[in-house]
């Protein structure tokens, strides 16, 4: 048994695969969670956020840390230098936490964790969400505007134990519960998949990162499992 640290972003882009393959580590491993202001708001977002806390459960090296609670300079992730951790994941990773690894930043849990996991030489596991050139995503719930033909009665939004929907659905309220999909009669509540280009600056940092020691890029979800 191993002991994993996952340090997960605001990315919704690989966030349900990285959550799955998080899962199956966790059968066994222990995986402690360190989690970023966006990868909070975006697991709920997702319906994800309930499924982190199921993972890391809350024993010694099982813990789910957040950003929020964890103040500026990020204690918690100190344990790396106390070698407590055989390996460091962060999947997702956005661009931005991409760019702050390659320039030396770190300002958030999860870079605050890369940077001490490279000083202390745990190795160090990124999946970045712009790893291909062109790529294949599903947002959080959206209201199709040429579907909805504003019902007068409203069920999802009467329904939404959240109050996340007016004219659009407040996502930094919504928790991805699916409830307004269901009771939507024109099916105009839903997950549109959209497709995205990689920028070259990003694709220039992905590159930047792989150079640096002590830390690999992973070219996709698939390749979490071949680290365990």
């Amino acid at each position: 048994m191993k002991n994993v640290a996952w340090a997960v972003t605001g990315a919704g882009h690989y966030l349900a695969e990285s959550v799955a393959a998080m899962g199956e580590v966790s059968r066994k491993n222990r995986v402690c969670t360190f989690v970023s202001r966006a990868g909070e708001e975006v697991a709920r977002m997702y319906g994800l956020f309930d499924k982190l806390s199921e993972i890391s459960g809350g024993g010694y090296l099982e813990e789910l840390f957040f950003e929020r609670e964890e103040g500026a300079s990020s204690p918690k992730a100190g344990r790396f230098m106390m070698n407590k951790f055989d390996l460091l994941i962060v999947a997702p990773a956005t661009a931005n936490t991409v760019a702050k690894i390659v320039c030396g930043i770190a300002d958030s849990l999860p870079t605050n964790a890369v940077a001490l996991a490279n000083k202390a030489g745990v190795p160090v596991y990124v999946l970045p969400t712009d790893v291909l050139e062109r790529s294949e995503t599903e947002p959080p719930y959206t209201i199709d505007r040429d579907l909805c033909i504003r019902c007068e009665v409203c069920e999802p939004r009467e329904a939404c134990p959240k109050g996340a929907i007016a004219a659009q659905i407040d996502l930094v309220r919504c928790d991805g519960c699916g409830i307004c999909r269901d009771l939507c009669p024109q099916g105009a509540i839903r997950r549109a998949e959209i497709s995205f280009v990689t920028r070259p600056l990003d694709r220039e940092n992905i590159e930047r990162l792989g150079r640096i020691p002590g830390i690999t890029v992973l070219a996709g979800p698939e390749d979490i499992s071949k680290l365990l």
